[in-house]
């Protein structure tokens, strides 16, 4: 049923999309046969929507993998660089959030780890139809350049953060877990919560020993809630590092190497001496960082989904 609905959702707004572009030809054609200057300006503003709603549309079409349409498991981790990193960290959960409210998409905090000046690390789930689909463009390294709000010399700096997205599975997705692969760590959670998440151990760490991935959870008073989720969110992880090391395995046989792999810089945002952030995947840039920051991530997105629908169809 579910697999159902997303195919309707993606061939109902096609139709009703050229159900309205032959309403508004045919306007116009009247327009024209009964010289209705008057119907100009609102021909030109059916035409600009029906434009937005295209556009929409066509990325849709450009997500075409096994999970595109899953929900995601969003995790921001700081780099190096202590209070300034942790500062970056916190500032990118808070664009991706504005981007979600943006796309009325759900949002859900799995695991925060706070640091001063910021955070350490974060889980997110944000749920909605295609949130994985759009977010996998997210996956990499992100660097900042500006003047330091925590530097009283007020010098430049240069800081990173990395960002994971992996899609939430379908319990009919297998993926092999062997128990003695986990190692399963609770302790008292932190930050907000009440007094029962404070006192008691009750979130839970996993750390899944032959590809070191660690996955945490304390948004649950329970820790038997906690401890699913961690393993909802591992077996996410362990499915997409799984893909990605097929994937290298099929470019290395190919002669070709990944570009945009986990670990390398994807973008960076400049907000000194000049403010611009560009991708480093596709070249897209923009002036107004503020705006990418508070959200507008879209534009970005697109370029990726175009470049590797583009890149896909020349393997192939």
């Amino acid at each position: 049923m579910s697999r159902l609905k997303l195919a309707r959702g993606r061939y109902e707004p096609w139709r009703h999309l050229r159900a309205d572009v032959v309403d508004v030809r045919d306007l116009f054609e009247l327009a024209i046969a009964e010289g209705e200057d008057a119907l100009g300006d609102e021909i030109a503003a059916t035409t600009e929507e029906l434009e937005g709603r295209y556009a929409s549309l066509r990325m849709l079409e450009w997500m075409s993998g096994v999970h595109d349409g899953a929900d995601c498991f969003l995790e921001i981790h700081a780099g190096a660089g202590g209070t300034e990193a942790c500062d970056w960290a916190a500032m990118l959960l808070r664009m991706y959030t504005r981007w979600a409210e943006r796309h009325e998409y759900r949002t859900e905090l799995l695991d925060l780890q706070e640091a001063e000046g910021g955070i350490r690390s974060v889980t997110v789930q944000v749920s909605g139809d295609y949130a994985f689909g759009y977010l996998h463009a997210e996956s990499g390294v992100h660097r900042l350049v500006r003047i330091s709000p925590f530097d009283a010399s007020k010098r430049r700096h240069t800081t990173f953060a990395s960002v994971a997205a992996s899609p939430v599975l379908d319990d009919a997705i297998d993926v092999e877990i062997r128990p003695e692969d986990v190692r399963v760590d609770t302790y008292r959670a932190s930050g907000a919560g009440g007094q029962h998440v404070n006192k008691t151990d009750s979130a839970v760490r996993m750390t899944h020993l032959p590809t070191g991935i660690v996955v945490q959870c304390q948004n649950e008073r329970s820790q038997h809630k906690n401890r699913a989720t961690a393993m909802k969110v591992l077996r996410s992880r362990l499915y997409e590092h799984y893909e990605q090391e097929r994937s290298k395995e099929r470019e290395d046989l190919a002669g070709e190497k990944l570009d945009n792999a986990w670990g390398s810089q994807i973008r960076s945002y400049v907000l000194h001496p000049y403010t611009m952030v560009k991708d480093v995947r596709t070249k897209h840039e923009a002036g107004n960082a503020q705006a990418v920051l508070d959200g507008e991530l879209d534009p970005f997105i697109t370029e990726y989904l175009r470049a590797s629908t583009r890149e896909g169809a020349e393997r192939s």
